[in-house]
């Protein structure tokens, strides 16, 4: 392992005048934590979060607009008002304070957004386009639209440097600036159109706008494709005379990205997740920095330390974008200087950052929770230092959900056993995981496994643990994280079908005909479809939804489809499965329309099924009645749980001055957290927060002084991702 004392990546870099601690950037990228287009606190929090851990520039407001005609498409920031300068400045100086630079990127999304949002103001591109990804009709930007948005853009950028910011990023890729360069888009036969120098018109006098509006030694970059990966469009060479062009008019570094971000597959291949090439445009930018006079940055599929030192000393780039990463782990450079890269916590490539925006109306990490809920959540459990009290934890399942119990309550200096009922660790994970696309999910369980052992969990696999395996620990805490069973249950002749479990874990028979059917509308049936059609099998892939795989993102979808289109999978919308029978020949599917209540029948080898997974709750149920609180959750506490330790340190002193005496700042945080003791009478105590019911001490009677808590989390509740099982998990976790 590199020291730190000698790691390229933790050396300063200066782009002019502005000095870097270290070359690892979080680049632009929009998580949709505005409110109502300004970055109010939650947009602060996220991004001082990683200023303590460490990096030396973090860039905010991925596709940040300047005009009422670029509506904001997925929570950008709305720089188009003086109203954002206050918001911009205190995340500035938070962000100095921490010795961090901050930039932001600036852009007008030209067609890349919609008619029907903001003021419902005609969209303008350089000629009349319609962008497959957001199907929007631009109209072509006439001479009063190029010199106003010019304005717009030198009146964004004089907001941002009144704010205190240290440089700005000009958005090329994919939006405005690229509509007139790139000769697929700009058809104009003005003097904006037509030659190199005519297409260049506007983004240089858009640079020149933006250099005259801020001081000398306020930062401009670009982000641009560099090659677009089209016959019609921007090869390397052209994008790299274009880019000398804008370092004349004062551009002081590039942004490197490739291909482009039309639809959904081309974005999909320009930001690749699972299953692709690590770095796949590290080549690019090695020439590109080699033509160039300025510092490179860039940032896609740079997931580990390892990559982004390689990218470094290899003379790839000045500066590595590690974004993804460090929205699975903040602290990654701290970590790093600390000599602890074991501690980090692995971005596993799933794009649910990305996707999550879309079905869910923000950024979430798909294995850290606290990354967008700072307020209620740290990003370091240990620093918030050991719990008030030692108890004795069992937790029951090593999946993604038990893993993260026993890891928080370990951190925290809990007793803690974990059991397992199998020979290894992961749960519906390390299913999932057997998808050769998907395979670096196990990086979840993985980590976490290696996390709670250094933490001093006792692991214990091969025991299937009924009730009195559990109580012969004599635990204060049980948490039940037994996961979920596929449910198949779901039409006539349900005895007959497969779930997705059996495709995921068993060989695939070559040349039989299979109906998948996908009445959940997530990754396990697409897994499902690819396995078996890789494995030969005839697909054929049914759902009641309008749409396939309805909640799979943009961003993962198309490898899916890739797939389907490339292997002739029948794909049949808006039927209901309704009955499975047995045939001579095998099976006999029929399926209903949602709409014309027409039957169609189909004859098959098999079919899978996926309904999601029912609860494994036995054990819960078993170990419900004799627990203290009946396996209630006070849901006030359990979504806030550092709002609720914060109340405990008030209501702690408070007790210290009038009753406890001579009790300390834990103790005291214990006991206010606890709410109060009456709280803990009896299992119709809900109304108290998760600790009222692990504070068994404190309670009055005596027959409450022994006995557990008990709680469930993950699919042992109900069936729902890997997000909230490790989510519901560190909450548990840490109201223990």
């Amino acid at each position: 392992m590199t020291s730190p004392a000698s790691d390229p990546l933790l050396t300063p870099f200066s782009i002019g005048p502005l000095r870097l601690r270290n070359r690892i950037v979080s680049t632009s990228h929009e998580p949709a934590y505005t409110d109502d287009g300004m970055p109010a606190d939650r947009y602060r929090r996220y991004h001082v979060e990683k200023a303590k851990g460490g990096l030396g520039l973090t860039m905010i407001g991925g596709s940040a607009i300047v005009a009422r005609d670029s509506p904001a498409a997925f929570g950008n920031i709305d720089l188009s008002t003086d109203d954002v300068v206050p918001w911009l400045r205190k995340l500035s100086d938070e962000v100095h304070a921490l010795d961090t630079k901050v930039m932001i990127q600036v852009t007008h999304l030209g067609a890349r957004s919609s008619n029907f949002t903001g003021d419902w103001l005609p969209l303008v591109s350089s000629s009349r386009y319609r962008e497959p990804a957001h199907r929007s009709f631009a109209k072509e930007a006439e001479d009063w639209d190029i010199d106003r948005i010019i304005a717009d853009y030198a009146d964004a950028a004089r907001r941002v440097a009144d704010a205190g910011l240290d440089g700005l990023e000009l958005q090329h890729w994919g939006h405005l600036m690229d509509a007139f360069v790139s000769p697929w888009l700009n058809h104009r036969d003005d003097e904006y159109g037509g030659s190199l120098e005519n297409r260049l018109r506007f983004p240089l006098r858009l640079i020149d706008a933006v250099r005259a509006a801020v001081p000398e030694d306020f930062v401009v970059g670009v982000r641009m494709s560099m090659d677009q990966l089209r016959e019609d469009g921007l090869s390397s060479d052209d994008a790299i005379a274009i880019l000398q062009e804008y370092v004349e008019h004062g551009v002081a570094f590039v942004s490197i990205t490739g291909g482009r971000i039309e639809s959904d597959r081309a974005l999909a291949q320009s930001i690749p997740g699972m299953g692709t090439p690590s770095a796949p445009f590290l080549e690019l930018c090695r020439k590109v920095r080699s033509e160039v006079s300025i510092p490179v940055l860039h940032a896609t599929r740079i997931a580990d330390v390892p990559t982004a030192r390689y990218a470094v000393d290899d003379g790839c780039v000045d500066l590595i974008g590690m974004t993804r990463a460090q929205i699975a782990d903040p602290y990654l450079v701290k970590k790093m200087a600390e000599g602890r890269e074991d501690d980090i916590r692995p971005c596993v490539g799933a794009n649910a950052c990305l996707d999550a925006i879309y079905v869910s109306g923000s950024a979430h990490c798909i294995h850290n929770p606290a990354t967008g809920r700072e307020a209620t959540l740290p990003q370091s459990v240990r620093s918030l230092g050991p719990a008030p009290r030692s108890r004795r934890v069992v937790v029951v399942g090593a999946g993604p959900a038990g893993l993260e119990a026993a890891r928080v309550c370990g951190v925290r200096g809990h007793d803690v056993t974990l059991l397992e009922a199998s020979d290894t660790h992961g749960g519906q994970v390390a299913i999932a995981a057997r998808s050769d696309r998907r395979r670096d999910l196990i990086g979840i369980v993985d980590w976490r496994l290696q996390q709670v052992r250094k933490n001093g969990v006792d692991v214990r696999f091969n025991v299937l643990a009924d009730e009195e395996t559990v109580l012969s620990y004599a635990p204060d805490v049980v948490i039940v994280a037994t996961g979920g069973m596929p449910d198949t249950e779901i039409c006539e002749g349900s005895e007959h079908v497969l779930d997705v479990w059996d495709v995921m874990t068993s060989p695939v028979t070559a040349g039989q005909r299979v109906l998948v059917y996908d009445d959940h509308g997530f990754y396990p049936a697409v897994d499902a479809v690819e396995r078996l059609v890789r494995g030969g099998a005839e697909v054929v892939y049914a759902t009641p939804e309008r749409t396939l795989a309805v909640d799979v993102g943009s961003m993962n979808s198309p490898a899916y489809l890739t797939v389907m289109a490339e292997h002739g999978v029948q794909t049949r919308l808006t039927e209901r499965l309704l009955a499975v029978e047995e045939t001579d020949s095998g099976l006999q599917a029929t399926l209903r329309s949602e709409y014309a209540d027409t039957d169609a029948v189909l004859e098959v080898d098999a079919v899978v099924v996926d309904h999601g997974t029912t609860p494994n709750d036995e054990l819960y149920w078993g170990l419900r009645d004799g627990s203290r609180n009946h396996g209630a959750i006070d849901h006030d506490a359990f979504v806030d749980p550092l709002g609720a330790l914060r109340v405990g340190e008030l209501s702690g002193a408070s007790a210290r001055q009038d009753t406890v005496g001579t009790a300390g700042p834990q103790e005291a945080t214990a006991a206010a957290v606890a709410g109060s003791e009456a709280a803990a009478a009896g299992p119709e105590a809900a109304g108290g927060s998760v600790l009222t019911l692990v504070e068994g001490e404190r309670a009055e009677a005596p027959e409450l002084r022994d006995g557990y808590a008990l709680f469930r989390v993950g699919d042992a509740t109900t069936s729902r991702n890997v997000h909230a099982a490790i989510l519901d998990a560190l909450r548990i976790g840490l109201l223990v």
